[in-house]
Parts: C-alpha cells; sequence; structure tokens
C-alpha cells in the first residue's frame, strides 16, 4: 500500500504541483495500486477546489492550476496507448462557445474541469458554427454538448442550435448543457436545455449527476 496520504494528494492538487501530482500517480503505479483506485483521491481532490472556487475561496487561476495538476496525475495514471487512452470516462462531451460569440475563458474552466474529472472532451473553440456543432455531435455522438454565451446577443443561437438538433434527429440522443454570463435556468429551460450551471464547478456537478456514476 503507498506511503501518500490523501492530505499530501489534496495539498498538491489545491497548490497546482503538476510535478507533484505526476510523482505522486507514478508512486501508486510502483506500489501495484490499480490506477482506478488510485484515482480517487485525486478526483476528491480537484472536486474540493471545485467548492472552493464556488466558495469563493479559490480563484480562477488557482483553478485552473489544480485542473492542470489534476490532468498530470491522470495521464500517468492512464496514458495512451496506440493513440487512445487507457483511463475509463464518465461520458463524452463536446464544447464550445456558440457562434458569433468569442468569449472562452469560463468555456475554457468548465472543459477543464470536465476534462479532470474523468470526461472524455473534444473543445471546438469560439465562435463556433452551429452548422460544425451539428456536424461534430452527428459523427462523435456525444453524451453531452456543453453550449456557452457570453453576450446576450448571441444566447438565441443556443436555442437555434436545439432546434436544428431536432429538426436533424439528434436530439435524443445528447444532453444540451447551456451557460455563460447572461444565461439562467429559466432561459435553460425555455429553449428546452437538459441543465444549466451558474458556473464551472457546478457545471461539473450537473454533469456527473446526469449521467450518474460509472466509474
Amino acid at each position: 500500500m503507498s506511503h501518500l496520504t490523501n492530505d499530501e494528494i489534496t495539498r498538491c492538487i489545491l497548490d497546482g504541483s503538476v510535478e507533484h501530482a505526476k510523482s505522486f500517480a507514478e508512486s501508486f503505479l510502483q506500489d501495484g495500486i490499480d490506477p482506478l483506485e488510485a484515482l480517487e483521491p485525486f478526483v476528491k481532490a480537484i472536486r474540493q477546489a471545485g467548492d472552493l472556487f464556488d466558495q469563493g475561496e479559490f480563484f480562477l487561476p488557482q483553478l485552473l492550476l489544480s485542473a492542470q495538476a489534476m490532468q498530470a496525475a491522470m495521464d500517468v495514471l492512464f496514458p495512451e496507448e496506440g493513440g487512445k487512452s487507457t483511463r475509463i470516462t464518465r461520458g463524452t462531451v463536446v464544447a464550445g462557445t456558440i457562434q458569433g460569440d468569442i468569449h472562452e475563458i469560463g468555456k475554457n474552466l468548465v472543459c477543464a474541469l470536465l476534462s479532470a474529472n474523468s470526461f472524455d472532451v473534444t473543445d471546438l473553440g469560439a465562435d463556433v458554427s452551429l452548422e460544425r456543432i451539428i456536424e461534430e455531435t452527428r459523427n462523435r455522438k456525444p453524451d453531452f454538448l456543453v453550449l456557452s454565451a457570453l453576450l446576450t446577443t448571441t444566447m438565441v443561437n443556443q436555442k437555434r442550435l436545439i432546434d436544428m438538433l431536432a429538426d436533424q434527429g439528434l436530439r435524443d440522443g445528447v444532453k444540451v448543457l447551456v451557460g455563460g454570463a447572461p444565461v439562467t435556468k429559466a432561459w435553460a429551460d425555455d429553449i428546452g436545455a437538459d441543465g444549466w450551471a451558474p458556473d464551472a464547478a457546478r457545471a461539473v456537478d450537473l454533469a456527473v449527476s446526469l449521467q450518474g456514476e460509472v466509474m
């Protein structure tokens, strides 16, 4: 059994220490601990980082560093073999900032935290055309579409995208999550989205709850 303590792992994630995260993950593997078992304290730690952010005790740069440390640990525990990761995922995500909107910080944070919480994330970037999102949905068949909008003028494209998914027979196969500064739960309900979250940490909690525990 590894000599590492949960407190040490939590501290390295909260401090955003990529090197310590890698070292601790390697130590688990050297001790013959199953990667899924080894992942558990890291997952608890990144969730704590999300909670601290939600409580206003952590700031955006700190949360991003924690996500990077978490990713570093996962890369060690679940290395790619033949170009494909060996880790078990909670689900697949296609994310992007909706057409007409170039803001990415919030969306990037959501993607980082989803990836750190064992989702397989494809980030399409910002100002993503509705047609490309439809194409990626058809080709990748993701469990979730995560659509960000930071401008009131681009929020309507979230609705247009959901309508397009329905028109092309793709809506039932994917859960649509929306977010962004002007986006509200009422808006999400009005446009027929499957969920809304006010921040990145709660977006992860929402995705986990909708997908169910698969780990």
